[in-house]
């Protein structure tokens, strides 16, 4: 139990034994002293008022007086306007000190049965990841390793889409305009190679609708179906999903191509394939760059048969109804939708036939009670409807899905746009966040003594702590706007400003070894200071922010919680001395208390997949 806890069973246990009346300890409310008074952490005493039927200040001095009396970590109190401010023993600060630096894994939740599954990144073969996946993938994979920390087993997994227009889309355009090209013969990374086709299909296809709209069956189409008055550019703009799906040429080859590919014609399979391979190996390359990885991957070319089967399963149940054209639908206007088509009148899935299948899939394979789907908030209605149909379906594991929504990632140029092809590559921004880092540290000179291998891996560290921290410390349900020179920033709220104060304390450790500094004075220092007692608050904080973090699955409160401790320490650092403190005893507490630092700055950027560097 936490000395938060303790003290607000402490203080519902007071009021009972002084006024008679039972409180929820939960329901006290507890915060840390503001600077300005005189105290540790505050009681609002206003909530009993009515209880005592005293007035606030005489209220709260009596269960102060009763806290001091019953909790011996408690030294002094003092009461104004109803806070009542409670001051601990430096014999606290020391004990919980030394109990941190005795447990490495300290802020770590006990072990839990409940599984949670998280699944992120889930990107399609018809393109390389990008600034979106980026954040994705980032999000994901620190919200796993907080559960973890949290106390959750966890299962880390992707959802391929591998399968469906959009690559076939690159397959057409391979075949067509390829010539025979392979990655290894055009130099390029695989998932750019196949990119580069499907944004050429979007190309060609824009082409063939500028020729239509200019014949006579495009005029024809116009002058009969055009609103009065609507500007010729507006109706076309309108009309084009139609288009390609009813007079296209690419449109009807893409969808001869996937019916040849569910069909399991043995060329357009060979062919998606080979394709495929291309993406995954560069796929594989991104993530490690970033990081990430996964548990198990699922494929939607094995998912979507048994969405099928759920399907059909849900027509027999009444789930589902079937339409003349064949299509199977939902009606969801009950729970607040419309209806959904669940499979198309040609018997080809939709998105959500395959969701079905991939969610039964994954419990079977794993039993995890819950889901978590980490996926921008442009599928916000998706999920509200496949949790909906999981729920009709009556799936043991639908109580427990949730999807993590997330909200855009933008540059400072714009929206990015993948058919046009001015997505950001993830490979690419990786490459740009690292160039800022090697150019600001080269104007400092501060890595010319290590050989060019070990600047090359601190770099790396910088750079990708700039874009992991900046990605991460937005709250996931905002959109943002991702800028890399001030990702790199030393002196902002930054990936850099943390790691600095990682080096900073590994560098005065290191010194500790070399002088053999004695530290066994450190608890018995009382003179606590205010920079210090504020660094011992945070410290006793990181626990509590690891259970907020996994229990709203915003990894950004770990992350501003490091920034927040970083800076606490930079003022400890330029307000006091440490190697010159003014006795023996004040000297190696603050040595031990940013010992403390450290490893709490550590192990929190680490859940976060920010790594250390040896120097910046």
């Amino acid at each position: 139990m936490t000395i938060i806890e303790n003290l607000q069973k402490a203080v519902a246990q007071a009021v009972s034994t002084l006024y008679g009346e039972a409180v929820d300890a939960g329901q006290v409310q507890l915060n840390s002293t503001p600077a300005e008074f005189s105290g540790d952490y505050t009681v609002v005493i206003f909530p009993f008022v009515k209880i005592a039927k005293k007035a606030p200040d005489t209220t709260g001095a009596e269960i102060g007086r009763f806290l001091q009396e019953h909790i011996a970590e408690i030294q002094g109190f003092n009461v104004i306007k109803g806070f009542l401010n409670l001051e601990l023993s430096p014999t606290y600060w020391q004990h919980f000190l030394k109990a941190l630096l005795d447990d490495p894994g300290y802020g770590r939740q006990p072990r839990l049965q409940q599984k949670v599954m998280v699944e992120y990144s889930s990107p399609n073969t018809n393109k390389p990841l990008h600034l979106g996946h980026v954040r994705n993938c980032l999000l994901g994979w620190s919200c796993s390793r907080i559960l973890d920390a949290a106390g959750y087993p966890v299962v880390k997994v992707q959802i391929v889409n591998d399968r469906g227009v959009a690559i076939c889309k690159s397959m057409v355009a391979w075949q067509k305009f390829g010539a025979g090209k392979t990655p290894e013969s055009s130099g390029q990374k695989g998932d750019h190679f196949v990119g580069d086709f499907y944004v050429l299909f979007e190309k060609k296809t824009k082409e063939e609708y500028a020729a239509w709209q200019q014949s006579e069956a495009g005029l024809e189409t116009f002058a009969s179906k055009h609103k009065p008055g609507q500007p010729e550019g507006d109706f076309f703009r309108e009309y084009k999903n139609k288009w390609f799906n009813e007079h296209s040429r690419l449109g009807a080859e893409v969808r001869e191509m996937l019916r040849r590919w569910e069909n399991g014609d043995a060329a357009t399979v060979e062919l998606w394939k080979k394709m495929n391979s291309w993406v995954y190996k560069g796929f594989e390359a991104t993530y490690a760059r970033l990081g990430v990885d996964f548990d198990k991957l699922y494929y939607e070319s094995d998912t979507y048969l048994l969405g099928k089967d759920i399907v059909e399963d849900g027509l027999a149940k009444g789930v589902f109804f079937r339409r003349e054209d064949g299509s199977v639908w939902v009606d969801l206007t009950e729970a607040g939708y419309d209806q959904k088509v669940v499979l198309r009148a040609d018997g080809t899935s939709v998105y959500i036939t395959q969701d079905l299948g991939t969610a039964r899939m994954r419990y079977e394979d794993f039993g995890c009670e819950q889901m978590v789907y980490v996926v921008a908030d442009e599928q916000n209605y998706h999920f509200a409807v496949l949790f909906e149909v999981l729920r009709r379906l009556k799936e043991p594991y639908a109580g427990g899905l949730h999807h993590l929504s997330y909200g855009l990632v933008e540059l400072p140029t714009g929206r990015m746009k993948t058919r046009e092809g001015t997505v950001v590559d993830a490979d690419d921004l990786m490459d740009e966040v690292i160039a800022i880092a090697r150019q600001q540290v080269s104007e400092r000179g501060a890595l010319d003594e290590f050989p060019p291998e070990e600047q090359a891996d601190i770099l790396r560290k910088i750079g990708m702590g700039a874009l992991k921290f900046f990605m991460i410390k937005v709250n996931p349900k905002k959109k943002m706007i991702f800028n890399p020179e001030e990702s790199v920033d030393l002196q902002g709220q930054t990936g850099p400003y943390i790691q600095y104060s990682c080096v900073r304390i590994n560098g005065l450790l290191q010194r500790v070894e070399k002088e053999q500094v004695d530290l066994g004075p450190a608890f018995t220092y009382t003179n606590i200071q205010a920079q210090e007692k504020e660094l011992l608050k945070a410290l006793q904080a990181y626990p509590a922010t690891i259970v907020t973090a996994a229990r709203e699955l915003d990894p950004s409160h770990l992350a501003n919680y490091c920034y927040t401790l970083a800076k606490s320490y930079h003022r400890f650092w330029h307000d006091l001395s440490v190697f010159n403190a003014e006795t023996p005893a004040a000297k190696a507490f603050r040595l031990q208390l940013s010992r403390a630092v450290g490893q709490v700055l550590t192990a929190g950027i680490a859940l976060l997949g920010i790594e250390v560097p040896e120097r910046m």
